[in-house]
């Protein structure tokens, strides 16, 4: 067992006081009922009543929510598929070319990847706005898709699937009815995931935006150079409570399935 001395008490205290605090410090001011964010000035909600008729923050809000839903969406897909390439077909012409491509957004720099998918859309010619975003935010997420469900492929038992095989199953049958129910922790995970990062970019989407497709975190630091409001805080205070109920509500189902997988497995070996 570890014995916690004061040296490790205090670097732990001061480490999450420095992830933590400004946020905690920018929920509290908030309620703040002054329009000065640093002077403390009585609790109010009066600044997200006022957010209701942010039109420009209620539109860039509602941008980022589709774009990280099908987004998110469109990654799991090609993660999901991705990783099953890399796992299930381990030797075929090109695997390593492939396996480059598909992790290199996890090393490159945003602003790279930023101006690459910005040439690309000049050079095709697409337009920019929503779905020039949406496409820069699905090559963003999917190598973080793949990483989390390749990690859940290699425990994988092959031998439940080569089991329904046995039994008649087409393959296909068998990864919607057997893989997919037991990696599906995983392939949730890898969506939060890639749903929490699309919300929180700032890089790629200002290079491949476009008119009437400005995203959340643009339009909060479009506003933030020009001074932090009030409002700002209630739209980040509630930005941080979405995310961290997805987080949650994730965890809790992810634990739950887990749970119910364990069961059943002692279940078969007891009937066995």
């Amino acid at each position: 067992m570890v014995k916690w001395t004061r040296f490790n008490i205090v670097s732990v205290t001061l480490g999450f006081a420095f992830l933590y605090l400004p946020i905690v410090l920018l929920v509290i001011f908030s309620f703040n009922e002054s329009k000065l964010v640093t002077v403390w000035g009585g609790f109010s909600t009066k600044w997200y009543v006022s957010l209701m008729s942010n039109q420009a923050l209620l539109d860039a809000a509602w941008v980022t929510l589709r774009v990280g839903l099908l987004s998110a969406t469109f990654a799991t897909i090609l993660g999901t598929m991705a990783a099953l390439t890399l796992v299930r077909y381990t030797r075929f012409r090109g695997r390593m070319l492939f396996s480059g491509m598909v992790y290199a957004p996890l090393v490159m720099p945003e602003v790279i990847t930023g101006l690459s998918l910005l040439l690309l859309f000049v050079a095709i010619g697409l337009d920019r706005g929503f779905w020039t975003i949406t496409l820069a935010h699905t090559t963003l997420t999917m190598c973080f898709v793949a990483v989390v469900v390749q990690s859940r492929l290699l425990s994988f038992d092959h031998s439940i699937e080569e089991a329904a095989q046995d039994l008649g199953a087409p393959p296909v049958r068998t990864f919607f009815e057997i893989t997919l129910p037991i990696i599906a922790p995983a392939v949730l995970s890898g969506w939060i995931l890639a749903f929490t990062l699309s919300l929180d970019d700032l890089v790629i989407a200002s290079f491949t935006s476009g008119p009437g497709a400005t995203t959340l975190p643009m339009r909060i630091y479009s506003q933030v150079r020009l001074g932090v409001t009030p409002e700002i805080n209630a739209v980040c205070t509630i930005l941080i409570g979405v995310v961290a109920f997805g987080v949650i509500c994730a965890s809790i189902i992810t634990k739950r399935r887990e749970t119910q997988r364990q069961r059943d497995e002692r279940a078969a070996a007891a009937g066995a």
